[in-house]
């Protein structure tokens, strides 16, 4: 049997060769498709990959403007009550001044334009920093802005209305930096 098959191969060399350029046709074609596949697949990945970079590039501008504008918000509040401790530092002081002003109304004598001098260059500090004090008086009371410390009859006033105050309260910049210790109505 070996005979034979020699014997062919050796009268038809054309034919094993015509076999073997089929066969590496046919690989190629099989490589040549496995290529472009290949080709297909991996452009899909590096497109996948590509949206994927731009989302979080996206994602991490969009955070980035959200901090920057935080970061704005924060330091403007910063600015706005960076002076709050001083003036509830100096509240002590303005409420003494306008004692020592009421007791004194009936003298005219150098310390009390003394004393109304100074009250009035502590208002023009107040008023250029938006300190501003709470009006309570005749209002109705409100919990954010008052502290009742008594309550009372009253037939002159409504119910539920500031009838005295015994200290003033002050806001910066619509803050309430001290609530107004009140009697309120009944």
């Amino acid at each position: 049997m070996l005979e034979k098959e020699l014997d062919e191969k050796v009268e038809n060399p054309e034919s094993e060769v015509a076999e073997d350029v089929e066969e590496t046709t046919s690989n190629e074609d099989s490589v040549e498709e496995k290529a472009e596949g290949n080709e297909a697949s991996d452009l899909d990945t590096l497109k996948s990959t590509c949206k994927e970079l731009n989302d979080k590039y996206v994602r991490l501008q969009a955070e980035f403007q959200n901090f920057k504008k935080r970061t704005e918000k924060e330091k403007a509040g910063l600015y706005k009550f960076a002076n709050e401790r001083l003036f509830v530092d100096l509240l002590p002081l303005m409420d003494n001044m306008e004692r020592a002003l009421e007791s004194s109304e009936s003298t005219s004598d150098g310390i009390v334009e003394g004393l109304k001098m100074i009250k009035k260059s502590l208002d023009e500090i107040f008023k250029k920093n938006d300190v501003v004090a709470i009006e309570a008086i005749g209002q109705e009371f409100d919990p954010e802005l008052h502290h009742a410390v008594m309550s009372d009859e009253s037939d002159d006033h409504e119910s539920e209305h500031v009838i005295e105050e015994f200290q003033k309260g002050y806001k910066l910049n619509d803050k309430v930096i001290r609530h107004s210790m009140v009697k309120v109505s009944k």
